[in-house]
């Protein structure tokens, strides 16, 4: 599985002024399928570790914040 090394914008982006994982926020990680988030040590946001997302959306639907955003491709929409 490739893993990136810097936080990627692509297809998951999290908007870390509106993301609460450094205050124990954890409901993007827990609820994607693919454990393909993670909480970036440095600034202790969530950010995309691996590019293997599916699409399905709970990251999204259930962040109480509204910081993550799914970027669905034009051919799968």
């Amino acid at each position: 599985m490739p893993i990136a090394t810097t936080p990627t914008s692509v297809p998951v982006i999290v908007d870390e002024e509106k993301c609460i994982a450094d205050k124990g926020c954890r409901v993007c990680i827990d609820v994607c399928p693919l454990d393909v988030l993670w909480i970036n040590e440095s600034t202790g946001k969530a950010h995309m570790k691996y590019d293997e997302c599916w699409y399905c959306m709970p990251c999204e639907a259930d962040c109480p914040t509204g910081a993550v955003k799914v970027n669905i491709p034009y051919l799968l929409r």
